[in-house]
Protein backbone atom coordinates (compact mmCIF):
# COMPACT_ATOMS: atom_id res chain seq x y z
CA UNK A 1 0.00 0.00 0.00
CA UNK A 2 1.28 3.37 -0.85
CA UNK A 3 1.40 5.78 2.28
CA UNK A 4 -0.08 8.58 0.21
CA UNK A 5 -3.36 6.38 -0.04
CA UNK A 6 -6.48 8.51 0.87
CA UNK A 7 -8.33 5.84 3.75
CA UNK A 8 -11.93 5.62 4.64
CA UNK A 9 -12.70 3.90 8.02
CA UNK A 10 -13.68 1.31 5.69
CA UNK A 11 -10.32 0.87 3.61
CA UNK A 12 -8.21 1.58 6.51
CA UNK A 13 -6.60 -2.17 7.05
CA UNK A 14 -7.14 -3.79 9.77
CA UNK A 15 -3.40 -4.10 11.31
CA UNK A 16 -1.92 -0.89 9.81
CA UNK A 17 1.30 -1.24 11.89
CA UNK A 18 2.10 -4.05 9.56
CA UNK A 19 0.16 -3.38 6.33
CA UNK A 20 3.49 -1.92 4.31
CA UNK A 21 7.22 -3.39 4.55
CA UNK A 22 8.59 -0.70 6.74
CA UNK A 23 5.82 -0.70 9.16
CA UNK A 24 6.76 -4.55 9.19
CA UNK A 25 10.59 -4.12 9.46
CA UNK A 26 9.78 -1.23 12.24
CA UNK A 27 7.67 -3.89 14.32
CA UNK A 28 10.54 -6.32 14.23
CA UNK A 29 13.44 -4.08 15.00
CA UNK A 30 11.62 -2.74 17.88
CA UNK A 31 10.81 -6.33 19.44
CA UNK A 32 15.05 -6.83 19.25
CA UNK A 33 15.77 -3.89 20.82
CA UNK A 34 13.35 -4.86 23.79
CA UNK A 35 14.97 -8.00 24.04
CA UNK A 36 18.36 -5.62 24.63
CA UNK A 37 16.40 -3.70 26.91
CA UNK A 38 15.26 -7.05 29.36
CA UNK A 39 19.20 -7.45 29.04
CA UNK A 40 19.22 -4.10 30.70
CA UNK A 41 17.14 -4.13 33.59
CA UNK A 42 17.85 -7.81 34.21
CA UNK A 43 21.47 -7.04 34.96
CA UNK A 44 19.61 -3.92 37.15
CA UNK A 45 17.46 -6.55 39.12
CA UNK A 46 20.14 -9.21 39.76
CA UNK A 47 22.83 -6.30 40.81
CA UNK A 48 19.75 -4.72 43.43
CA UNK A 49 19.24 -8.36 44.84
CA UNK A 50 22.42 -9.08 45.65
CA UNK A 51 23.33 -5.47 47.44
CA UNK A 52 19.71 -5.37 48.95
CA UNK A 53 20.12 -4.26 52.68
CA UNK A 54 24.26 -4.02 52.23
CA UNK A 55 26.05 -1.47 53.38
CA UNK A 56 28.00 0.12 56.34
CA UNK A 57 27.73 -1.86 59.54
CA UNK A 58 24.73 -1.08 61.54
CA UNK A 59 23.33 0.74 58.33
CA UNK A 60 19.93 3.23 59.12
CA UNK A 61 18.04 2.04 56.18
CA UNK A 62 16.84 -1.18 55.18
CA UNK A 63 13.65 -2.15 52.90
CA UNK A 64 11.32 -2.82 55.56
CA UNK A 65 12.09 0.18 57.04
CA UNK A 66 12.17 2.63 54.28
CA UNK A 67 9.71 1.53 52.16
CA UNK A 68 6.02 2.86 52.43
CA UNK A 69 3.59 0.31 49.98
CA UNK A 70 0.55 2.11 49.64
CA UNK A 71 2.68 5.34 47.74
CA UNK A 72 4.31 2.08 45.46
CA UNK A 73 0.81 0.73 45.00
CA UNK A 74 -0.68 4.57 43.91
CA UNK A 75 2.64 4.82 41.43
CA UNK A 76 1.15 1.66 40.09
CA UNK A 77 -2.49 2.15 39.31
CA UNK A 78 -1.17 5.09 37.82
CA UNK A 79 1.19 2.93 35.55
CA UNK A 80 -1.24 0.28 35.05
CA UNK A 81 -3.78 2.37 34.14
CA UNK A 82 -1.86 4.15 31.77
CA UNK A 83 -1.08 1.06 29.87
CA UNK A 84 -4.85 0.24 29.83
CA UNK A 85 -5.64 3.86 28.52
CA UNK A 86 -3.11 3.25 25.67
CA UNK A 87 -4.43 -0.34 24.63
CA UNK A 88 -7.30 1.92 23.90
CA UNK A 89 -5.30 4.24 21.77
CA UNK A 90 -4.42 1.60 19.69
CA UNK A 91 -7.86 0.38 19.44
CA UNK A 92 -8.70 3.55 17.75
CA UNK A 93 -5.79 3.50 15.65
CA UNK A 94 -7.20 0.12 14.23
CA UNK A 95 -10.33 1.59 13.82
CA UNK A 96 -9.36 5.09 11.85
CA UNK A 97 -10.70 7.44 14.43
CA UNK A 98 -7.39 9.51 15.20
CA UNK A 99 -9.10 11.97 17.47
CA UNK A 100 -10.26 9.40 19.46
CA UNK A 101 -6.65 7.74 19.64
CA UNK A 102 -5.21 11.22 20.51
CA UNK A 103 -7.31 11.76 23.73
CA UNK A 104 -6.46 8.45 24.87
CA UNK A 105 -2.68 8.88 23.92
CA UNK A 106 -3.67 12.49 26.27
CA UNK A 107 -5.19 10.95 28.80
CA UNK A 108 -1.80 8.11 29.11
CA UNK A 109 0.22 11.39 29.40
CA UNK A 110 -1.58 12.33 32.41
CA UNK A 111 -0.96 9.29 33.77
CA UNK A 112 2.11 8.84 33.43
CA UNK A 113 3.01 12.72 34.61
CA UNK A 114 1.43 11.40 37.50
CA UNK A 115 3.64 8.68 38.10
CA UNK A 116 6.40 10.56 37.32
CA UNK A 117 5.59 13.34 40.34
CA UNK A 118 4.93 10.59 42.70
CA UNK A 119 8.69 9.02 41.62
CA UNK A 120 10.15 12.25 42.28
CA UNK A 121 8.59 12.75 45.36
CA UNK A 122 9.61 9.52 46.99
CA UNK A 123 13.03 10.27 45.72
CA UNK A 124 13.01 13.91 47.43
CA UNK A 125 11.49 11.93 50.61
CA UNK A 126 14.31 9.52 50.90
CA UNK A 127 16.92 11.70 49.90
CA UNK A 128 15.85 14.38 53.34
CA UNK A 129 15.89 11.41 55.47
CA UNK A 130 19.63 10.73 54.10
CA UNK A 131 19.55 7.81 52.17
CA UNK A 132 20.91 9.22 48.89
CA UNK A 133 22.84 7.84 45.78
CA UNK A 134 26.23 6.97 47.74
CA UNK A 135 24.33 6.72 50.74
CA UNK A 136 25.49 2.71 50.42
CA UNK A 137 25.43 -0.24 48.25
CA UNK A 138 21.82 -0.78 48.95
CA UNK A 139 20.88 2.79 47.74
CA UNK A 140 22.83 2.87 44.79
CA UNK A 141 21.32 -0.27 43.65
CA UNK A 142 18.10 0.31 44.37
CA UNK A 143 18.16 4.19 42.84
CA UNK A 144 19.92 2.68 39.56
CA UNK A 145 17.30 0.48 39.26
CA UNK A 146 14.23 2.64 40.00
CA UNK A 147 15.83 6.00 38.40
CA UNK A 148 16.64 3.76 35.02
CA UNK A 149 12.79 2.88 35.03
CA UNK A 150 11.46 7.06 35.80
CA UNK A 151 14.19 7.51 32.80
CA UNK A 152 12.46 5.33 30.29
CA UNK A 153 9.66 6.53 31.60
CA UNK A 154 10.37 10.23 30.41
CA UNK A 155 11.68 8.73 27.55
CA UNK A 156 8.23 7.30 26.95
CA UNK A 157 6.37 10.41 27.69
CA UNK A 158 8.76 12.62 25.24
CA UNK A 159 8.25 9.95 22.68
CA UNK A 160 4.46 10.14 23.26
CA UNK A 161 3.97 14.14 23.12
CA UNK A 162 6.42 14.44 20.25
CA UNK A 163 4.28 11.92 17.93
CA UNK A 164 0.84 13.82 18.91
CA UNK A 165 2.10 17.41 18.16
CA UNK A 166 3.52 16.56 15.03
CA UNK A 167 0.99 14.14 13.24
CA UNK A 168 -1.67 16.64 14.88
CA UNK A 169 -2.83 18.23 11.91
CA UNK A 170 -1.50 14.95 9.48
CA UNK A 171 -4.28 12.52 10.73
CA UNK A 172 -3.50 8.99 10.15
CA UNK A 173 -1.75 7.33 7.81
CA UNK A 174 0.52 4.12 7.13
CA UNK A 175 3.85 5.97 7.72
CA UNK A 176 2.70 6.82 10.96
CA UNK A 177 0.88 4.35 12.52
CA UNK A 178 3.77 1.93 12.76
CA UNK A 179 5.57 4.63 15.07
CA UNK A 180 2.31 5.29 17.47
CA UNK A 181 2.39 1.24 17.86
CA UNK A 182 5.92 1.16 18.62
CA UNK A 183 5.45 4.14 21.13
CA UNK A 184 2.34 1.93 22.75
CA UNK A 185 4.58 -1.19 22.58
CA UNK A 186 7.55 0.25 24.67
CA UNK A 187 4.49 1.82 27.14
CA UNK A 188 3.66 -1.60 27.50
CA UNK A 189 7.36 -2.92 28.40
CA UNK A 190 7.83 0.58 30.93
CA UNK A 191 5.00 -0.96 32.51
CA UNK A 192 5.63 -4.62 32.92
CA UNK A 193 9.21 -3.64 33.88
CA UNK A 194 7.49 -1.66 36.89
CA UNK A 195 5.03 -4.63 38.05
CA UNK A 196 8.61 -6.47 38.69
CA UNK A 197 10.12 -3.38 40.74
CA UNK A 198 6.69 -3.35 42.87
CA UNK A 199 7.16 -6.97 43.50
CA UNK A 200 10.71 -6.94 44.13
CA UNK A 201 11.74 -3.87 45.56
CA UNK A 202 8.63 -2.97 47.36
CA UNK A 203 6.27 -5.98 48.07
CA UNK A 204 9.33 -8.49 48.81
CA UNK A 205 10.86 -5.99 50.59
CA UNK A 206 8.50 -4.37 53.20
CA UNK A 207 6.90 -8.03 54.07
CA UNK A 208 10.67 -9.42 54.10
Amino acid sequence: MDFNTKFTPHTWPDHPEQATMEGKNKVVGFWIFLACEVVLFASLFATYLALKNKGPAGMEFTTQGLFELPLAFAMTMLLLTSSLTSVYAIYHMRNFNFKAMQTWLGITLLLGLGFLGLEIYEFNHYVHLGFTFNQSAFSTAFYSLVGTHGFHVTLGLVWIATLMLRNAKRGLNLYNAPKFFVAALYWHFIDVVWVFIFTVVYLMGVIG
